[in-house]
């Protein structure tokens, strides 16, 4: 029992002091998420109001606020509250011979950097993409993501308003993508962390980007503004999931987008219920709703 105590205060422990000394400049610039985060955010915000795709949209639009808190607290102070528990369920599968290898089906160790990069980022953006796609067809899991889908008008920082729960969905199945490689993540991997923090504060930008012919590759603020309209196809759950790619949409037929004018409503029927702050947001998916979806 000592063991498992040691490691979860350890984890932490070491998460915080990171995070602390990523705030005060004491950790290398490739590796510094929290300022690499503000950097980014504070880049697109400046496009958003030199470029404003919807003209009569606030610059500090409706929850401005509300979504640059829900991105620290989603992307740090989540991060070090479940570290530790994280860390004892390694210790747990380890104790029964699940190693970070056991799943390997190839691994990229040996390929060059810029290779390993590009299968990391492909793998895991795939995972995300299945992931986000169960997160809208089962409704255990949408009671959740219906924060994500409270947005009201689009802006850089909706990019990251999602429910905690949501960390818990992502992290297995994105372990078992590390594991597929070789259990391992490429040692420049903070390239691509940084690459899906931009194109995905892109794709919830106040900006309009298609990519021009690589709108069939990657995702953009056209395409992710539909995966967020009020209104969705006749029997559909919904539509355009890709996370960094748009990719995964076109091969598997989830792609939709039947104008650019970027003057939909969002949201989803119900989401009136959804609390206004972030305590509520915070318990939401968690109480006994009554009946008052018609989404599904």
């Amino acid at each position: 029992m000592e063991k498992y105590l040691t490691a979860f205060t350890d984890a932490f422990m070491n998460s915080v002091l990171w995070t602390w000394d990523s705030i005060l400049f004491e950790v290398p610039w490739y590796m510094n998420y929290f300022w690499g985060l503000t950097i980014i955010s504070l880049l697109v915000w400046g496009l958003e109001i030199v470029f404003p795709w919807r003209k009569n949209q606030s610059i500090f639009r409706k929850d401005f606020g509300l979504d640059a808190f829900y991105m620290y607290f989603n992307f740090f102070v989540f991060t070090i509250v479940i570290s530790g528990v994280y860390k004892l369920l390694s210790l747990a599968f380890s104790g029964i011979g699940i190693q970070t290898k056991s799943l390997t089906i190839f691994d990229i160790s040996e390929l060059p950097m810029w290779l390993q990069l590009v299968i990391f980022f492909i793998i895991l953006d795939f995972v995300q993409w299945f992931t986000h796609m169960l997160l809208h067809k089962y409704h255990f899991l949408w009671k959740f993501h219906k924060i994500h889908h409270s947005v009201k008008e689009m802006g850089f920082a909706a990019h990251l308003r999602y429910h905690w729960m949501e960390n818990i969905f992502y992290k297995p199945l994105k372990t078992l993508g590390v594991m597929i490689i070789g259990g391992f993540e490429p040692e420049q991997a903070y390239i691509v962390h940084f690459l899906a923090i931009t194109i995905g504060h892109f794709n919830h930008a106040n900006i309009k980007i298609t990519w021009g012919p690589l709108k069939y590759i990657f995702n953009n603020p056209v395409m992710h503004l539909y995966h967020h309209s009020y209104t969705l196809p006749q029997g559909s759950f919904g539509v355009n999931f890709g996370i960094s790619l748009s990719l995964w949409d076109y091969i598997f037929k989830t792609n939709y987008i039947p104008e650019d004018s970027g003057k939909i409503p969002l949201g989803f029927p119900g989401d009136q219920h959804i609390p206004s702050n972030f305590g509520g947001q915070v318990l939401y998916g968690f109480k006994k709703m009554k009946s008052i979806d018609t989404e599904k």
